[in-house]
């Protein structure tokens, strides 16, 4: 299930022993002005930004904890890594990133500030997703550092505004979000297993209509896509691809428009304030509701009213 958890950013650095201590990625906690983590079973989603332009070691030995994908979301930063017996530097700017397998040994020196968004994908997810896609499994993923990569650096920045506010956050979201990294990791930087070929997946007409029902039956949203996909007998990953593959539509662009179509319904048809019906479709508020439905239909409800002749 979906269980958020917050790391504080520590406030300064100390004198003792404490302020040596190093969080789960390597990084001296002392140094962190910003450490955020966000842990969802599959995917792992952290925000670390230093506070000063100190240089900062890291070294991890290999595990079984599955990938990790780090995005810059600034410039200035830059780490030299030993690999293959050697030390090479790599630059990173806005929207740079390094993809790194956590079964490898760790060595790095991180030199000068930096501002990461990271995701930590296990070692299950990727396997499952792989098979699923039609595939035998995955012969590799690209070790890279210092990568331009558009896509991610736009996906992050979301992540950053999501970390910072993730009370506030629709586990649908997330859990799609977190998929969503997965799936342009294995896309771009992953090297399919020989004989492995991806094909179709769509929902069946039961499975559809189930996760239809349920996804509108939940107030506020707060329906899991783990609870849906369990409902369908399919893993999480494969039933979001599924439902976007059968609907054209993510499971939460789905639910955000069946809402604003409620919404049209009782604006044309009723004189309800707008901030009660942004509660009886299940928006948070009434500017969740003004955002979403502008974005949708292409201008704010009340003048969509009046449009409308109400």
């Amino acid at each position: 299930m979906f269980n958020p958890t917050l790391a504080s950013a520590a406030s300064s650095a100390c004198a003792d022993p404490a302020a040596r201590r190093k969080d789960s990625l390597g990084c001296l906690s002392s140094q962190l002005q910003q450490d955020f983590e966000l842990d969802t079973g599959e995917f792992r989603f952290y925000r670390k930004c230093t506070r000063g332009s100190e240089t900062n070691p890291v070294a991890l030995d290999g595990s079984d904890r599955g990938f990790l994908i780090g995005v810059s979301l600034g410039t200035g930063h830059r780490r030299r890594i030993y690999s293959q017996h050697r030390w090479t530097t790599h630059e990173f700017e806005r929207d740079s990133v390094y993809v790194r397998n956590f079964a490898d040994d760790y060595r790095a020196e991180l030199l000068g500030g930096f501002d990461f968004v990271l995701i930590e994908l296990s070692r299950a997810f990727v396997s499952d997703t792989c098979h699923e896609r039609g595939g035998s499994g995955l012969a590799r993923i690209a070790t890279v550092a210092g990568n331009k990569d558009p896509v991610l650096g736009h996906l992050a920045q979301v992540l950053a505004l999501t970390l910072q506010a993730q009370h506030k956050a629709s586990p649908l979201f997330i859990e799609q979000l977190g998929v969503t990294i997965g799936t342009h990791l294995l896309d771009r930087y992953g090297e399919p297993a020989r004989g492995s070929d991806r094909i179709s997946r769509r929902l069946s007409a039961w499975q559809e209509a189930r996760a239809k029902d349920m996804l509108l039956a939940k107030a506020q949203g707060n329906v899991s896509i783990e609870e849906i996909a369990a409902a369908c007998n399919l893993s999480r990953s494969y039933f979001i691809r599924a439902f976007r593959e059968t609907t054209q539509r993510t499971p939460h662009q789905w639910l955000l428009e069946r809402r604003v179509e409620e919404a049209r319904e009782l604006l044309r048809r009723s004189d309800r304030s707008l901030s009660d019906i942004a509660i009886a479709c299940g928006f948070s508020d009434q500017s969740h509701f003004t955002r979403t439905f502008s974005q949708l239909v292409g201008t704010p409800p009340g003048h969509w009213r009046r449009q409308a002749g109400r």
